[in-house]
């Protein structure tokens, strides 16, 4: 995968460098989204892998793609194509992904907690969260009854561990120390 992210992060750069001048990030994701879901669909690379010429893969590829490709998209498509690089187009849709939420100051939040958060309790999360990342948070709740209580947030490499089960495991480890 390190390879894969390797060799699409300069065509996911270029990508979004443009989108940024155009103006248009939020039709590049959702464009770039799209190219990655068929370039993952076995199928789909199976049928790419079969057919000889660079050009004629890159062009099953857009009519598979049809409207959800704009004209730069289908150029893009073209490029990877000539440069046997389709399979790093879930990648690079990725590393899109990665440089629109920091361009937008936003942040996905990873909760895990015992019981279903209410809707004020994630309010205030998502308030405190805001302050700490001081960019806009959304939030990714699920329940995990092993939890026992309190919460275990990831944000990133960032994990903040407030579960009972968290403070259970390591009062066990300092004892054994």
């Amino acid at each position: 995968m390190s390879e894969l992210t390797t060799i699409a992060r300069p065509y996911a750069k270029a990508a979004f460098e443009l989108a940024v001048e155009k103006g248009n990030v939020e039709a590049w994701n959702e464009m770039l989204f799209f190219a990655g879901q068929v370039a993952s669909d076995e199928q789909a690379s199976s049928l790419l892998a079969s057919i000889p010429t660079a050009a004629e893969q890159a062009d099953v590829f857009i009519k598979v793609c049809a409207e959800q490709l704009n004209e730069q998209g289908q150029n893009l498509i073209k490029l990877m194509a000539e440069n046997e690089r389709l399979a790093a187009i879930p990648a690079v849709a990725e590393i899109f992904a990665e440089f629109k939420a920091e361009f937008d100051k936003e942040i996905d939040v990873d909760v895990v907690s015992a019981t279903e958060l209410a809707a004020e309790q994630q309010d205030k999360l998502v308030a405190a969260l805001e302050k700490r990342f001081a960019r806009k948070v959304k939030l990714n709740c699920s329940i995990d009854e092993t939890v026992v209580g309190g919460l275990v947030i990831k944000a990133g490499d960032t994990v903040i561990d407030g579960s009972v089960r968290g403070k259970l495991d390591r009062l066990a480890v300092s004892l054994q120390s």
